[in-house]
């Protein structure tokens, strides 16, 4: 428990935000501060052929120790934060013994952590929680991934009457802006399979994820003195809220669950001239998420017809669902199963309303379902991560290597 909570603190405390706008990789460079670290310490602790590329992947192996042919496995998690909130500075605060009841975060600020809300609160009366001080996000999503195999490779390294064959251990950067996968040498890794350790709450089993694209519309307007503009100005911001109008309501994040897909709209931005709206289109089922996109499509021609040439759209595929190429070898999710069942952990298999690096991973020809690393309420203020639930993915670690070698 000391170590994987001393490995998350360390680790929390560099910022390492990455950056939508940016087109470099990784996306910032103090994401590098992080990496540099984490290639340290895996030489530290023990581990081979430790390795950071020209674009911050650090890679590693964890030798067998066995005599026998057994797969190689490979653990995965990134070190990047969300853009949409802030992880610098974070000031963690320790919840012990928690009692089920409101947790003050900002007391200045009067920013509560409430079960009454956050119902998923309640799973962990009596146990230890980290939490923000309100003022950012924490950065379990995914430091506590990456403090769990760190320290689940010690454990093994220290525990040579566990047997296990060889493990690859991969960090990677621009996960939470889709480019985590991007440049990741699946050869190089040399994996049969391997597991993000990116999921939220104990007992997270998912290997279906969402097929996801990402648009862009540029609505291009023309200013005219408002006392002159009769048949003349074409406002932007008017169009761009015809076009939000247009796409179904009742199919927003807010609105939908489970295998339900949707549109949002992330950000808009814009003046008469022009206004620029952006968007993520997201589906578990394939056709339905072609529909999709032939949907926007056909809004963007319909706009474009009403107002000539004023509506530029551009729509750029980011991954697809991972079902497709893990269930061919399913046995990769039963043997994380029968980890879990093992440690007393009740598995909870359940579509991704989302993506990791394992959505690409798996397409580049590296299976990868994703285990949980406890954290919850992601990219936010109210994020939080019990001290029992990282302990557990660590474990989970340990028996996986443990029951691939016995097979």
């Amino acid at each position: 428990m000391q170590k994987v909570v001393e490995r998350f603190l360390s680790y929390i405390a560099i910022d390492s935000q990455s950056d939508p706008e940016s087109e470099s990789t990784p996306s910032t460079e103090k994401q590098w501060n992080i990496a540099r670290k984490l290639a340290k310490e895996l030489e530290e602790v023990g581990l081979k052929d430790v390795s950071i590329d020209e674009k911050s992947y650090v890679m590693a192996t964890l030798p067998s120790n066995i005599d026998k042919r057994v797969p190689t496995i490979g653990f995965i998690s990134h070190f990047d934060t969300s853009p949409d909130f802030s992880g610098e500075g974070v000031k963690p605060q320790f919840i012990e013994n928690y009692d089920g009841k409101d947790i003050v975060l900002n007391k200045e600020q009067n920013i509560v952590l409430s079960p009454s809300y956050f119902e998923d609160l309640l799973l962990y009366k009596g146990q230890t929680l980290i939490t923000t001080d309100g003022t950012t996000l924490l950065g379990a999503d995914d430091k506590a991934g990456v403090a769990e195999i760190v320290t689940a490779m010690e454990y093994l390294i220290a525990h040579p009457e566990i047997k296990h064959g060889d493990i690859r251990v991969g960090f990677t950067p621009d996960e939470e802006i889709g480019r985590g996968a991007h440049f990741f040498d699946v050869k190089k890794f040399g994996a049969d399979w391997a597991y993000t350790m990116d999921g939220g709450q104990i007992g997270e089993l998912e290997y279906e994820s969402f097929n996801a694209a990402g648009a862009k519309v540029v609505f291009h307007g023309k200013n005219v003195h408002p006392g002159t503009a009769k048949n003349k100005m074409i406002n932007s911001m008017l169009i761009a809220a015809k076009f939000i109008g247009m796409l179904p309501a009742d199919e927003v994040p807010e609105r939908t669950e489970g295998r339900e897909g949707f549109f949002h709209v992330t950000d808009i931005a814009g003046d008469v001239e022009q206004t620029v709206v952006q968007l993520i289109i997201r589906d578990h089922d394939r056709a339905k998420f072609e529909a999709r996109k032939a949907l926007l499509e056909k809004v963007v021609a319909e706009l474009n017809v009403q107002h000539p040439n004023v509506v530029e759209l551009t729509l750029k595929d980011q991954y697809y669902n991972m079902r497709e190429k893990i269930e061919p070898v399913i046995h990769i999710v039963e043997v994380a199963e029968r980890a879990m069942k093992a440690l007393g952990i009740t598995p909870i298999t359940k579509p991704i309303r989302g993506g990791t690096d394992g959505s690409q991973l798996s397409f580049m020809g590296l299976p990868c379902p994703n285990i949980f690393a406890g954290g919850h309420n992601f990219h936010g203020k109210y994020e939080y991560v019990p001290v029992e639930s990282m302990v557990k993915a660590t474990e989970v670690i340990v028996k996986i290597a443990e029951l691939v070698a016995a097979e």
